[in-house]
């Protein structure tokens, strides 16, 4: 009786080997690049990893086991994808968010908080992650203008060095008459 309880584990085993590595687990294995957001079906993912749509209930379950056998050792070994915290969402773009930890999504907004307050060309803000070794970043007021609605508004570049991985956003933030703070154009 008690063989046939390994028949399971014996051919998961046997599919796993059956399959490349960069098949089975491609998606963990390399590290994140500015992924270009796809415009197939017309939602935008703002430069996030998109998932697979749909529904399956033999998915759920699969997912929900794989993600966490693979997301411990996928954080183990460095490699990180995140989701953009609501927090910073009208602050930072997805293709900055998705590359950094919520801690490190604050850090970034707030030096993003920093520059355009003063509303100066030129001003810089850098900040290190006080949660990863080997993540920084900065934001940089590029340029500045006024609009006739009398909205301020600025260009400002973000940079942040994730694991030697450089990645650059140029994003517009806007503040109208009234608004307290600037935040992402749309």
């Amino acid at each position: 009786m008690r063989r046939w309880l390994w028949l399971p584990a014996w051919a998961a085993v046997a599919g796993l080997t059956a399959t490349p590595a960069t098949a089975q687990f491609g998606s963990i294995l390399r590290q994140a690049t500015a992924p270009a957001p796809s415009s197939n079906d017309g939602e935008d993912n703002g430069g996030c990893p998109k998932g697979k749509s749909g529904s399956s209930v033999g998915r759920g379950i699969l997912g929900g086991v794989l993600r966490d056998v693979v997301g411990d050792a996928a954080s183990k070994a460095g490699v990180y994808s995140y989701v953009p915290i609501s927090e910073v969402s009208d602050t930072l773009t997805d293709a900055i968010a998705c590359r950094l930890d919520p801690e490190e999504q604050k850090q970034a907004a707030a030096a993003t908080e920093e520059v355009v307050r003063g509303e100066e060309v030129g001003a810089s803000s850098s900040w290190t992650s006080e949660t990863r070794e080997n993540v920084s970043g900065s934001s940089t007021v590029v340029a500045r203008n006024d609009e006739s609605d009398g909205r301020r508004c600025m260009t400002v570049n973000d940079f942040i060095i994730v694991e030697g991985e450089e990645t650059r956003v140029s994003k517009r933030m806007c503040k109208g008459p009234g608004d307290a703070r600037y935040v992402l154009a749309t």
